[in-house]
């Protein structure tokens, strides 16, 4: 079967063609991405009006290029998909409100996919993986461990108390003051510096519930940041550094605690998989690689350019689910809010919508 997904949750505008054949195996035939961090850049974060403006000026023709690379037409796809959520609700809109057109006019299912949700199924997509398998999600707006139990069933075994990973990192970017966007920047200059010269607290270390807490990692770095102010490079270097070796030691130590809960529920995963746009954060991916040959596990990383939001993540998903006989109303309506535990129930207008 062939679906077109469309991305639209944030600041990325993306579309794309995914095959799925009879066996369950994928193939993408076009993803195209386009980003808006120029947009925002001056404002130092992303801003839901720009956005979703960006979206309603952008979105046909990303998805004009999606359908002309692989020579299709809508009449040759088998279902149309889209973000259904969670994300910036204008952007949700722009996205969900042409898919239904879209597969209004060519006659073609509608499939309303959880954006968490195509993340848990991406490594399906790239790597042909098997059922069950711990997922670390990892992103600007959530940091979770789910356990991945089929299409559909989604078990959350730890989740943050306060600020996702990538949170933590582009807000201590700002802190440091460096550019926008921060993730990256912190991460180029962690390896400048000194891990080791910050004793920095390293956040639910050891609890037996696999839940994680990065407000306090935040605050300890304003901290030193303001004792030795004026501040260097060496000193953002060393606080990059120092801020980055944390985060690993958390994340190691609740991947840990959250494959003993799985394997204790008799449901040993088959894999390790990391998603979400922190996963592309090469020191994080190495420190799992060594976790994983340590205990025994693989670890699958889907590459870069499909751990970041894409149209090509929304349309496997939406080709799982339309395997599956799982396809949505057209009074589907875009969530803010959609839990990744929550996807097995469909989005659906209010009374008074």
């Amino acid at each position: 079967m062939l679906v077109l997904g469309i991305e639209t949750t944030c600041d990325e505008t993306a579309a794309a063609v995914v095959s799925r054949d009879a066996e369950g195996r994928g193939e993408i035939r076009s993803n195209i991405v386009l980003s808006q961090l120029d947009e925002h850049r001056p404002f130092g974060g992303v801003v839901p009006e720009i956005a979703a403006r960006a979206h309603v000026e952008q979105l046909d023709l990303i998805i004009k290029k999606a359908m002309a690379e692989p020579g299709l037409m809508f009449s040759d796809l088998d279902g149309i998909a889209a973000a259904a959520g969670p994300g910036l609700i204008g952007g949700l809109i722009v996205g969900l409100t042409t898919a239904k057109a879209i597969a209004l006019g060519a006659g073609k299912p509608l499939i309303a996919v959880n954006h968490l949700e195509a993340h848990a199924l991406t490594a399906r997509l790239t790597h042909g993986l098997a059922f069950p398998f711990l997922l670390l999600l990892v992103s600007g707006g959530h940091t979770q461990l789910v356990a991945v139990e089929d299409v559909g069933s989604y078990r959350v075994i730890g989740s943050t108390a306060d600020d996702a990973i990538g949170e933590a990192f582009d807000k201590t970017a700002k802190m440091l003051r460096l550019p926008y966007p921060g993730g990256p920047e912190v991460e180029s200059m962690a390896k400048k510096g000194n891990p080791k010269r910050f004793a920095l607290p390293r956040p639910m270390l050891g609890r037996p519930e696999p839940d994680f807490s990065l407000s306090g990692l935040k605050t300890a770095v304003r901290l030193e940041a303001e004792r030795i102010a004026p501040l260097s490079n060496e000193d953002v270097a060393d606080l990059c550094a120092s801020f980055q070796a944390a985060i690993i030691d958390v994340v190691l130590d609740r991947v840990r605690t959250a494959l003993s809960a799985m394997r204790a529920a008799k449901r040993a995963p088959n894999a390790l998989v990391i998603a979400g746009g922190v996963a592309v954060n090469r020191a994080i991916r190495g420190a799992l690689q060594l976790l994983s040959t340590e205990i025994g596990i693989p670890l699958v990383l889907p590459p870069p350019e499909l751990c970041t939001d894409n149209g090509a993540m929304i349309a496997w998903a939406g080709a799982e689910r339309l395997a599956r006989g799982l396809t949505d109303a057209f009074d589907a309506s875009p969530r803010a809010r959609w839990p990744l535990d929550g996807a097995g129930t469909r989005p659906k207008e209010s009374a008074g919508g």
